[in-house]
């Protein structure tokens, strides 16, 4: 990682989520100095900024760190100062004092760095007087206050886009590895080719973890969420879909597995193969069908209509192929159960 790469984010925050911190910190500025002339109201734009996250909920957890992080801090600034007086050792004392009690409190690291930042504040922006504390607390409740009202009413986040393209992507690779393993029974493979099928399957659990931590994030974004009713049929859908592709995606890298384990040269001239293979294809495209029919993927299918059959039956294979053929015909039967299952459901 490069020197910029240290403090640099893959992605860029939304501009709507920037936008919204800057009206809650400038309206947390002016509506504070409005209820409370005196004293700058730098704790109540802080706790503004801090509050609007990238969720409705979020922002509630943050206002309540924030508020509870500033409420001790100030204590044990207002404690310190009232016990030693206003020196500036006092303020290393209640950095020490608000981490230890932090500590002992098993507080999440924000909180406890909140308690540390709001004792020096209290102690370096005025006398650390009872009244001059409570002030400081009524102003974060009012920022935080600021801060989840802004996210709530502009615009509440709703996760469901990275949810989508994540489920997309998945759907989009399971189909693809389906018809490589088919070409790759159906024909000789070198080494090379064998390593990289299976490769190529493996990245597809990467994928399915990232597909199920976006909608969990979707699911997230949705608590509190005044918007929620628009969008808790689609990411339950979502979530229902990404049920039926996970388990589909560890029979693909099984096949794909033993595909490797035991592959010669002869495998193609396997009648019992060359069947697994056209059954996999269908598989691909019912496997597309089903992403299209949950409105994850808008491009269609090649058809609406699925293409796996019943249940395949074979011959007997070659006594050097029955291991691979058995696997194979296994987990091609738990494939076909779960895209039937889906297919009903549809």
């Amino acid at each position: 990682m490069g020197f910029m790469g240290m403090f640099r984010a893959s992605r860029r925050l939304p501009v709507l989520q920037v936008l919204k911190a800057s009206v809650a910190t400038i309206a947390a500025w002016l509506i504070t100095s409005l209820l409370m002339p005196g004293p700058l109201p730098i704790f109540a734009a802080i706790a503004a900024l801090l509050v609007v996250q990238p969720s409705v909920n979020q922002s509630f957890g943050k206002a309540i760190e924030r508020s509870i992080g500033v409420i001790l801090g100030v204590i044990v600034a207002t404690g310190l100062s009232l016990a030693f007086g206003e020196h500036a050792w006092v303020v290393l004392i209640a950095i020490v004092a608000a981490m230890l009690i932090a500590w002992g409190l098993k507080m999440t690291p924000g909180t406890s760095n909140q308690v540390a930042i709001s004792a020096i504040l209290v102690l370096a922006l005025g006398a650390a007087s009872p009244e001059y504390s409570l002030q400081r607390i009524v102003e974060t409740l009012i920022g935080a206050a600021i801060g989840v009202v802004v996210n709530v009413l502009i615009v509440p986040p709703v996760a469901v886009a990275p949810a989508r393209r994540d489920l997309a992507l998945l759907g989009g690779e399971l189909a693809a590895s389906l018809d490589r393993l088919a070409s790759a029974l159906e024909s000789p493979q070198s080494p090379a080719q064998v390593h990289q099928l299976l490769l190529e399957a493996r990245l597809m659990r990467p994928m399915r973890d990232a597909a199920d931590a976006s909608i969990a994030d979707g699911e997230e974004s949705l608590t509190l969420n005044p918007r929620r009713s628009a969008h808790r049929t689609e990411l339950a859908e979502m979530r229902a879909l990404l049920d039926r592709l996970g388990p589909i995606v560890t029979q693909v890298i099984g096949m794909t597995r033993a595909f490797f384990d035991h592959y010669d040269d002869s495998v193609a001239d396997e009648p019992a193969v060359q069947a697994i293979a056209e059954q996999l294809r269908r598989a691909g495209h019912d496997v597309r069908l089903a992403v299209h029919l949950a409105d994850v993927d808008p491009e269609p299918p090649t058809s609406a209509i699925p293409a796996l059959t019943a249940p395949l039956v074979v011959r007997p294979p070659a006594s050097g192929h029955w291991i691979l053929v058995g696997s194979l015909m296994e987990d091609l039967r738990r494939i076909r159960a779960e895209l039937v299952i889906d297919q009903s459901r549809n």
